[in-house]
């Protein structure tokens, strides 16, 4: 699970992603090719990305999510996120998964 900070900035910019759509540019969403993009959440613990795609228009399909550790995302990380690609696996919708960490006491 992610560090509280860069979950914080997560909810931040998914939230904005639900009112103005899923590409929102920098520096919060960039695409990475192939239908795949990236939210680029930040926090005082470090870096935390969550690659993702749509689905039927507006639907956010999260696919793999982990912590930045260097410059360049790592090429296993993108790869891992287009073999799940969109609709391939049941995903958590993102409303569930934000509740379950609202409910952890140092989310807030």
């Amino acid at each position: 699970m992610w560090p509280v900070g860069i979950r914080a900035m997560y909810a931040r910019i998914t939230e904005r992603m639900q009112v103005f759509g899923p590409h929102l540019g920098m520096p919060f969403t960039r695409p990475m090719g192939e239908g795949l993009f990236e939210v680029r959440a930040k926090g005082r613990e470090g870096i935390g990305r969550a690659l993702f795609c749509t689905a039927a228009g507006q639907t956010i399909m999260i696919l793999h999510a982990f912590i930045k550790k260097t410059q360049k995302t790592p090429q296993r990380d993108l790869e891992l996120a287009r073999r799940h690609g969109c609709g391939r696996y049941a995903v958590t919708p993102h409303d569930d998964m934000m509740a379950t960490w609202k409910k952890d006491p140092a989310f807030r």
